[in-house]
């Protein structure tokens, strides 16, 4: 049991008991964002981003700036999602979910292609290219940002970026030692997939506009 609980726990010895209680905090929070995302509910973005917001401080802390800019640009992003999921587009209705428009999609591939090139100058000018997890976090950071970009937008397309960039990071964050993260993101992925099958039960049961 000890082997166990130091192959999973192990690499805590040395932290700070304090970074260890924000990041629970951060991992709780980050669940109930998700959860409320699933349910279409706007808590999504007020619990979103106290845990992001956390993370920031983890992450600059422990010198993961991939990382890190993933989660600033999660508060930012969630200050747009949260104003758009405010906005009426008709005098009884906020703005519905969706599929996403080729228009989209296509900003999707551009946001994409920026932010690889943004996060590789980022790390090639602070000389971060010392192991392949960070070519690893460049690629999820992009799949990160097209996926809060969609949410923002309320398009169901969102879960399927979800779902790729959680199901790489569960071992990119064991790996790196941050395993209550990992499993965070094990617990994501579950709740993604739940997320992308409630959301599309929405939209097949919603009515065609003529």
């Amino acid at each position: 049991m000890g082997a166990v609980f130091d192959f999973f726990f192990g690499q805590y010895a040395d932290y700070e008991t304090s970074s260890i209680i924000l990041e629970i905090i951060a991992v709780i929070f980050g669940l109930l964002s998700v959860w409320y995302s699933k349910q279409n509910n706007i808590l999504v973005y007020p619990t979103g981003m106290i845990s992001t917001s956390i993370f920031v401080y983890l992450l600059l802390k422990w010198g993961l700036l991939g990382d890190m800019m993933i989660n600033v640009y999660y508060f930012s992003m969630s200050v747009y999602g949260w104003y758009v999921w405010t906005q009426k587009v008709d005098e009884a209705h906020v703005t519905p979910i969706a599929r996403a428009t080729k228009k989209e999609h296509l900003w999707s591939v551009i946001i994409f292609v920026a932010t690889v090139l943004f996060v590789f100058a980022v790390y090639t000018y602070f000389e971060k290219w010392t192991s392949w997890t960070a070519y690893v976090d460049t690629f999820t950071t992009a799949v990160f940002f097209v996926g809060m970009w969609l949410m923002a937008k309320r398009k169901i397309e969102n879960w399927i970026y979800w779902i790729v960039g959680d199901i790489i990071s569960i071992p990119l964050y064991f790996y790196k030692g941050f395993t209550f993260t990992s499993f965070q993101y094990l617990i994501f992925t579950g709740l993604a997939i739940y997320g992308f099958v409630a959301w599309k039960k929405y939209l097949n049961n919603s009515p065609v506009p003529a």
